[in-house]
């Protein structure tokens, strides 16, 4: 299986880094940084730096295509080159996933027309905008696309994606590798379980990607 991580300036880097930990682990699973060039890229805050291994043009058959989100990807919505590249690597994938509002990249693509999708609750409507039908949820899987909703989702859905193509007892051996045993100390993970004041809080100071 061979996997294209999409690398942007701007990316949230939980996103790219959370399924990369888990694919990274799988036997015979190769993940490659992929960017518009090669090179350095730096988060949406602007400290902490990953490095695309190869530019766009050299990734052309991926099995697997995760697009992370992040501020960055604002501008990337109107980017004709990168959506093309979407849209080409899409005809070759067996998986085409997302984490957080790496969706609306893409939804932007003409990827989620007529399909269920998820993305970050702050801007889980904006996904109709692309004819998708918007759905709660830690993951949603409609045929081959598979969007996370926000952030540490991701690694939620690349456990599923590991399971599906390889069996639930390999996924396992996976979570227990990474040891991946979520234990919040608040269980406010979602707009459904926070108070109301931390939910509003939380669109207070929210940037709609």
């Amino acid at each position: 299986m061979e996997i294209a991580l999409l690398l942007y300036d701007g990316l949230a880097p939980l996103d790219a880094v959370g399924p990369y930990e888990v694919m990274r682990n799988v036997p015979g699973w190769t993940v490659r940084t992929v960017a518009k060039e090669r090179g350095p890229v730096r988060d949406e805050s602007d400290t902490l730096g990953l490095v695309a291994d190869r530019a766009l043009a050299e990734v052309t058959a991926p099995d697997l295509v995760l697009v992370p989100g992040g501020a960055g990807n604002r501008p990337l919505l109107r980017d004709e080159e990168l959506l093309e590249w979407l849209r080409d690597v899409d005809r070759a994938t067996k998986w085409t996933t997302s984490v957080c509002t790496g969706s609306l990249l893409l939804g932007a693509a003409g990827l989620l027309q007529g399909r269920r999708a998820t993305t970050n609750w702050i801007v889980l409507d904006a996904l109709r905008e692309y004819g998708a039908e918007p759905v709660g949820g830690r993951f949603v899987e409609d045929g081959k696309i598979v969007t996370a909703a926000g952030v540490t989702a991701g690694i939620d859905m690349a456990l599923h994606l590991v399971a599906r193509e390889l069996g639930p007892e390999v996924a396992q051996a996976v979570q227990l590798g990474i040891e991946y045993d979520p234990d919040p100390p608040f269980d406010s993970g979602s707009p459904e379980k926070a108070a109301p004041e931390i939910v509003e809080l939380v669109r207070s100071v929210a940037t709609p990607a």
